[in-house]
C-alpha cells in the first residue's frame, strides 16, 4: 500500500465470457470453449494504472487486443471481432435478444471482478463522495447478486 492513500472492496461486479452469435466459440461444450478459446483473438479492458501493472486478469488466449475502453470493447465483441467477459448487467439485454451469447467456459460462471475505493487519507470524504459511496455499494450488491433466475441458474 502507499502511505496516505487508502484501499477499501466495495463490492464486485459479475463478469461472463460473450460472443457475438456468429463467433466460433458459440455453441461449444465447455470443455472445448477452454481449449479453444485459445484460437480465438479475446478482447481485454486494459488497465493504464501503476495499481494493475504487470498483472493479468482472465486473459485467457495469447491472442489479445487491449482495449482501455469498456464501451469499445462491447462494440467489438457485437461486431464479432472476438470474445471477452463483460460486466453481466451491461449485456444482459444484449444476450436475451441474441446479440451476443454467453459462452459455456468453465470456471466462469462465477467470475466476481472486485472493486475498490481509493482515497487520500489526510482528508475527510465530504457529503457529495459519502453519498456516492454508499450508493456505489449498494448498487454493487445488487449487481453482484444478479436476478432470481440468474442465481437459480448459476
Amino acid at each position: 500500500d502507499i502511505i496516505g492513500i487508502e484501499r477499501r472492496g466495495i463490492g464486485a461486479i459479475r463478469l461472463i465470457p460473450v460472443a457475438a452469435p456468429s463467433h466460433p466459440l458459440v455453441g461449444l461444450s465447455s470443455e472445448e470453449a477452454d481449449i479453444r478459446a485459445q484460437e480465438h483473438v479475446q478482447l481485454v479492458l486494459t488497465d493504464r494504472s501503476k495499481f494493475t501493472e504487470g498483472q493479468e486478469f482472465g486473459v485467457v488466449s495469447p491472442k489479445t487486443w487491449r482495449i482501455a475502453d469498456l464501451g469499445a470493447k462491447f462494440m467489438l465483441l457485437r461486431s464479432g471481432i472476438g470474445w471477452g467477459s463483460m460486466p453481466l448487467d451491461m449485456v444482459s439485454e444484449d444476450v436475451a435478444a441474441g446479440r451476443l451469447v454467453r459462452l459455456a467456459m468453465t470456471g466462469w460462471d462465477r467470475n466476481l471482478y472486485p472493486l475498490q475505493s481509493i482515497r487520500r487519507t489526510d482528508t475527510a470524504l465530504g457529503p457529495a463522495a459519502s453519498w456516492l459511496l454508499s450508493r456505489l455499494k449498494v448498487a454493487l450488491e445488487e449487481v453482484s447478486m444478479g436476478s432470481p433466475a440468474e442465481r437459480d441458474a448459476a
